[in-house]
């Protein structure tokens, strides 16, 4: 089966011109658009409606440099990737005592209602949080895949490694951001529901 690089005639590896990816798609998209194969047999339908199907699921994952270095990964330890398919990451242990402390706030600010000061600190959380995740990202798509790109084969088992570590603390971290914009956004919309009540 065609892997999401070869759709587009490219090499595996992650630094991708997003310019020249584009062209390749736009190019496969107008060659395999089923509308064109309109009056062909019922066979020659199907196959263009699956080619078209996967030029575009390839091009949704290519175009993301995140979404590259998951699907790059799955390829390598030769897992098969259904789009949308997701493999719960392991916790990093670094990220462990911290979540649950995160989860401790959230708990506590649900039980008792979001005061200003503890607004204050969930929110002082979740922008730190946030400039990790952007750091996290930077890493990932910056030096560890040019590092992937630039490595011999006996290289790559632990930029593989470092990889996943990568992906699940990004996993971990938008987990708890999420959690925490969840809570802040919930206690608002109350706020807001009891504003228009008044009026």
């Amino acid at each position: 089966m065609t892997d999401h690089f070869e759709v587009f005639g490219l090499p595996r590896r992650l630094a991708i011109d997003v310019d020249e990816l584009q062209r390749r798609f736009y190019a496969l998209s107008r060659q395999w658009h089923p509308d064109y194969y309109a009056g062909a047999p019922p066979e020659v339908q199907a196959r263009a409606l699956e080619q078209s199907a996967r030029v575009n699921a390839a091009y949704r994952t290519l175009r993301d440099p995140i979404a590259r270095i998951e699907y790059l990964v799955q390829l390598e330890e030769g897992r098969t990737t259904r789009e949308g398919a997701t493999v719960r990451p392991e916790a990093p242990p670094e990220l462990l005592e911290e979540m649950f402390e995160i989860q401790e706030a959230l708990a506590e600010a649900r039980a008792g209602g979001l005061d200003e000061a503890t607004r204050r600190a969930l929110e002082a959380q979740r922008d730190r949080l946030r400039a990790r995740l952007a750091e996290e990202e930077a890493r990932l798509t910056g030096p560890l895949a040019a590092a992937w790109d630039a490595a011999d084969a006996a290289a790559r088992p632990a930029l593989l490694e470092a990889f996943k570590r990568g992906l699940a603390t990004r996993a971990y971290l938008r987990t708890a951001i999420e959690d925490l914009e969840r809570a802040l956004g919930a206690e608002e919309g109350t706020a807001d529901h009891v504003a228009h009540r008044r009026h």
